[in-house]
């Protein structure tokens, strides 16, 4: 069986996964239409076309473009209902992509699917089972690096990029990543404006990927802290109704005190602070950005702050947040 679907796959200074990936795509029960892979302008382990069988769709950058602008680009390659996002250091279970078509068929009325990552070499240990926005503006991947099962199929915020599916029209609608955050938190972003636009996103519990993580910057790099701190200050501007920044501003502001102070810790003090004043340095083009996204929003305030977490231990613990499945949404399809 061949799905509508394109996998799309951004590979930055990742041959060495290269090769498990390309096995356990090539064992999927049900294959994609396209696999599109970018080789994203890496300065060493690029990926050339005898690395590519046939079947396969190797595009080539002689720069970065960052996750958010390579994914933009093979996006706009493809011309199938859904897109399929998956990481170079993700290998699914040979019944992955079934599992999320299964899926798309069950919950008709969603536009977005995520999977259950496991880590790599660590089956009884998650990776993440949806990302979670916390009221304070605070952003994290639920369940990471906790041992337990994955949550049932079900309702998040947003599904992490590593391994999630989109439809479309969708993608296009919100004129994909937000290029300007280059890679971190980006898929927070493009979540939350798929919410605010009334879209639903499903955690599918048996659509699993066993994903390595941080294959290309490191969790605690410069890089990562940098990219991570001025994309969530961005994101947490953007995103938020305004009754809602007003009311989280205390919050937030105190959360981003705490990062900073724990950053220090890292040795990352003045790399957190001259990332927040980037983040402010790009507030003129924000807030027309702001305006577009709001303007465009089709859920209250009120409702948009439904799908968020809201208990301190969250974010402590990295509690996974995944809710029933409305039974009366299940009845429309988009």
């Amino acid at each position: 069986m061949v799905a509508d679907v394109t996998v799309l796959i951004v590979a930055y200074e990742s041959a060495q996964h290269w090769e498990r990936l390309k096995a356990a795509l090539a064992i999927q029960t049900v294959r994609p239409a396209r696999i599109l892979v970018l080789e994203n302008g890496s300065p060493t382990h690029k990926l050339t076309p005898g690395d590519v069988p046939d079947g396969i769709e190797l595009v080539t950058s002689d720069t970065n473009l960052g996750f958010a602008g390579g994914n933009n680009r093979l996006a706009a390659m493809a011309d199938t209902r859904w897109l399929v996002l998956l990481n170079p250091d993700a290998f699914p279970a040979p019944d992955w992509l079934e599992q999320l078509m299964a899926a798309a068929e069950r919950y008709r009325h969603a536009s977005l699917f995520g999977s259950t990552q496991r880590a790599a070499g660590h089956d009884s240990v998650l990776d993440g089972a949806g990302d979670v926005w916390h009221i304070a503006g605070i952003p994290y991947r639920g369940a990471y690096g906790r041992e337990m099962a994955s949550p049932a199929d079900g309702e998040i915020f947003a599904p992490c990029a590593a391994a999630m599916m989109i439809r479309r029209d969708v993608f296009e609608d919100l004129s994909g990543f937000d290029e300007d955050y280059f890679c971190y938190v980006e898929d927070v972003d493009l979540g939350a404006r798929a919410r605010l636009a009334g879209h639903t996103a499903i955690h599918v519990q048996a659509a699993i990927v066993d994903h390595v993580g941080y294959g290309s910057s490191g969790r605690r790099s410069v890089f990562a802290t940098y990219h991570g701190t001025r994309n969530r200050l961005w994101t947490w501007l953007k995103i938020m109704p305004f009754p809602l920044l007003v009311l989280t501003a205390p919050l937030h502001a105190a959360m981003t005190l705490a990062l900073w102070a724990s950053a220090a810790r890292f040795g990352h003090f003045t790399l957190f602070g001259s990332a927040l004043k980037d983040a402010f340095k790009g507030l003129p083009g924000l807030w027309a950005k702001r305006r577009e996204v709001q303007s465009a929003r089709k859920v209250t305030a009120a409702d948009f702050a439904r799908m968020m977490a809201y208990s301190p231990l969250d974010l402590l613990t990295r509690r996974p947040l995944v809710r029933p499945v409305d039974a009366r949404a299940r009845q429309t399809r988009h």
